[in-house]
């Protein structure tokens, strides 16, 4: 059974105001002195008021369900000494002025992007499903293209934006599709030719490496998986966890048709920005674009065809039935945008609301 793990970016924010602070280091630096050992598990990224955990990979979903509480978990008691905690959000619902790490690396992209790096505190969401080399991994990114924004859609949970409500689902999805590596990506047909795409991307000059090709899916550069990047880090873990069953179904099915000789679906990458779009901005609670026509179609029927589509790889792994409850409660309870939005009728302000969801984040 292919093994699945999963990389969640957090922001880190005041125990008592939900404001994000730049506490990263101090965060590492407290988990590097952890008597358990866990402090190979987190990283620092681009800015300092967020902070990233990588899952080790498992075959069954309950045990990477555990693995996502139990370091978001560790990384809210690291944080606790700091009078901070971590909230499971894509981008910041208060108002932030970010702080770019200090590592060459940071300032590098700093220098070359300007305010593009400079407004990029989104956390995503990376799936990582193991692939047998990079043909495979290169036909199975060909045959998922159309179905990422569907993801995106289900995870969307970045609606606010300097404290504004941005009236998308993912605005996280939008600030991140700055980057110019960044969205879906044409038919590769090889990794030959996927390697010499990268290849010439670097060589550019734009990008510092091959690290900054931010496709939606790509091959992963230190693991034999196919990292899947198109979600929000999402507010219920249990959402992660349904995320990375349909990502390996999509997987598992896309390299069955492989080795059966069907081909790609040859949608433009013009029409599946436009999906990203839709994805984007409605989330469920709209239409999105069909994968299979490309028209517009009922944000419920298009998660029920993504599920039509991968089911027989979810019977093989035992998942079908665990992934239809999970469905289900996400379309009656919908995603984190939603979510927040009902939050901040609720609480009737966004300090509330993102005190409610560092809640939700450990819960």
């Amino acid at each position: 059974m292919r093994s699945v793990g999963v990389e969640e970016e957090l922001l880190l924010v005041d125990a008592r105001t939900g404001e994000p602070r730049a506490l990263s280091a101090a965060v590492l630096a407290a988990a590097s002195q952890d008597p358990l050992g866990n402090e190979e598990v987190f990283e620092s990224e681009l800015h300092r008021q967020q902070l990233e955990f990588a899952t080790r990979p498992q075959t069954d979903m309950g045990g990477l369900d555990k693995e996502i509480r139990r370091w978001r978990a560790e990384a809210a008691r690291h944080a606790a000494g700091l009078q901070a905690s971590v909230a499971a959000l894509g981008t910041s619902p208060l108002e932030v002025n970010p702080t770019i790490g200090s590592g060459e690396r940071h300032r590098w992209l700093a220098e070359h992007f300007g305010l593009t790096a400079q407004e990029q505190l989104t956390c995503g969401c990376h799936i990582h499903v193991s692939v047998d080399g990079d043909e495979e991994g290169v036909a199975v990114l060909d045959r998922m293209r159309p179905w990422l924004a569907v993801l995106l859609a289900m995870s969307a949970n970045s609606p606010f934006w300097q404290g504004e409500d941005s009236r998308y689902g993912s605005y996280r999805n939008r600030v991140w599709g700055r980057w110019p590596s960044a969205g879906p990506v044409e038919v590769f047909g090889s990794a030959y030719r996927y390697h010499e795409q990268v290849d010439a991307m670097t060589a550019s000059g734009v990008l510092k490496d091959a690290g900054m090709v931010y496709f939606d899916a790509r091959l992963a550069r230190s693991y034999p998986t196919v990292e899947i990047r198109v979600a929000d880090v999402c507010l219920d873990p249990s959402t992660t966890v349904l995320l990375a069953a349909l990502a390996r179904g999509l997987v598992e099915t896309a390299a069955r048709q492989w080795r059966d000789g069907v081909p790609p679906a040859r949608h433009t990458v013009s029409l599946l920005r436009l999906a990203t779009w839709r994805a984007a901005r409605s989330g469920l609670e709209d239409q999105l674009v069909h994968p299979v026509t490309m028209r517009p179609a009922p944000a419920e029927a298009v998660v029920q065809a993504l599920f039509d589509h991968v089911r027989d790889a979810l019977e093989d792994s035992g998942d079908v039935l665990a992934v239809q409850e999970a469905l289900a409660t996400l379309l009656k309870t919908g995603n984190g945008a939603r979510v927040q939005r009902e939050l901040l009728r609720s609480t009737g302000s966004l300090r509330g609301m993102v005190t409610e969801c560092v809640r939700r984040t450990l819960d």
